[in-house]
Parts: C-alpha cells; sequence; structure tokens
C-alpha cells in the first residue's frame, strides 16, 4: 500500500511535468514541492544519488523559473529552441563523468544495492533538467531515456506507485516533445 508521500510525489510530479509540456511557468514552484517529497522518499528508500538529485532539483528549478521569465531577447520570456552539437558533446561528457564519480561515491560510502543504475539515471536527469531550463528541445529525449531506466528502478526497490508516475512520465514526455516541436517551427500562418 503506498504511502501519502508517494501519491503526493505522483500528484505534483504529474501535474509539474504536464505544465511543462504547454510550458507554464507554474511548472516550477510545483516542481519543488514534488523535489522535497521525493527527497524524504528516495532517503528512506536508500536510493542515495537520487537524494541529491533532489536537491539539485530544488536549486535548478528556481534559476529555470527566472531563466524562463527573463532568459529571451531583450531579458523577455525564453523561446524554445536548440542544443549545438559542441554543447551535446560536452553534456554527454557530463553524463559519463557524473555516473562514473556517483558509482564511485555510492559504492565506497552507501549501502546502495544498485549504484551503477542509480548514478546513470542521476547524470542522465541531472543534464536533461539543465537542458530543461534553457529550453533545448533535446531534452525531451534524455528524460525518456532516464524515465525508462527509472520504472525498472523503482519496480526493484517496490515503489510501485512511483514508478506508475515515471510510466506516466514516459507519455508526458512524447507529448511534450511533440509540443515544443510546434512552438520551435513557430506559429502556423493562414
Amino acid at each position: 500500500m503506498p504511502g501519502w508521500m508517494e501519491v503526493f510525489g505522483f500528484i505534483t510530479g504529474a501535474a509539474c511535468v504536464a505544465l511543462l509540456v504547454r510550458q507554464n511557468i507554474w511548472n516550477w514552484p510545483l516542481g519543488i514541492a514534488n523535489n522535497v517529497t521525493f527527497m524524504v522518499l528516495f532517503y528512506r528508500t536508500g536510493l542515495y544519488a537520487d537524494v541529491g538529485l533532489q536537491v539539485f532539483y530544488v536549486a535548478i528549478s528556481l534559476y529555470g523559473w527566472w531563466h524562463w521569465l527573463h532568459g529571451g531577447r531583450d531579458h523577455g520570456a525564453l523561446g524554445v529552441s536548440r542544443v549545438k552539437p559542441g554543447t551535446a558533446l560536452l553534456l554527454a561528457g557530463t553524463v559519463a563523468c557524473t555516473t562514473a564519480v556517483l558509482t564511485f561515491i555510492l559504492r565506497r560510502y552507501t549501502n546502495s544495492t544498485v549504484p551503477v543504475l542509480d548514478s546513470l539515471i542521476t547524470a542522465l536527469s541531472l543534464v536533461a533538467q539543465f537542458m530543461m531550463t534553457r529550453k533545448w528541445i533535446e531534452n525531451w529525449p534524455v528524460w525518456l531515456l532516464a524515465n525508462c531506466l527509472s520504472v525498472g528502478l523503482l519496480i526493484f526497490k517496490g515503489l510501485y506507485v512511483t514508478s506508475l508516475l515515471y510510466a506516466v512520465y514516459q507519455v508526458l514526455c512524447l507529448m511534450g516533445w511533440r509540443e515544443w516541436r510546434v512552438a520551435l517551427r513557430g506559429p502556423v500562418s493562414v
């Protein structure tokens, strides 16, 4: 039977991603509430890298909230754009290095039963969230990979409601990718 924290995390998480799909600025404060909930939940289940990830999410959500409001042209609202190839390579390297470092830390200093997978999901999520703050459309496929891996890990850890949330995230990510592609092309003239 899921606890109230897991249910609250499910509701706030799904609502947050639904708002992201629509590029609604209120995704950021709702996301912060979700992050605090999962900080506690993941700590209780021994997903220590995911606890750290939630701390990072709170900090980057504050940045994302500001950047979406003021990071565009003339300090206006930010529009959807594409990541540059050199930046994409840097982000891929960041995923690899972060995974290696976190795996080492989790193996050495915690009782984690899934250090590599926990670390990889964390690294992918860190990069995807940063990409989200910049409104780079390529954040969606990175999220799809991270969420796919998360579903299996969460089932393994017995967090069934949370694994269902990550499956819902998959659907929302596909919707977001589609919506943001339309936004990237600009309004259709009649």
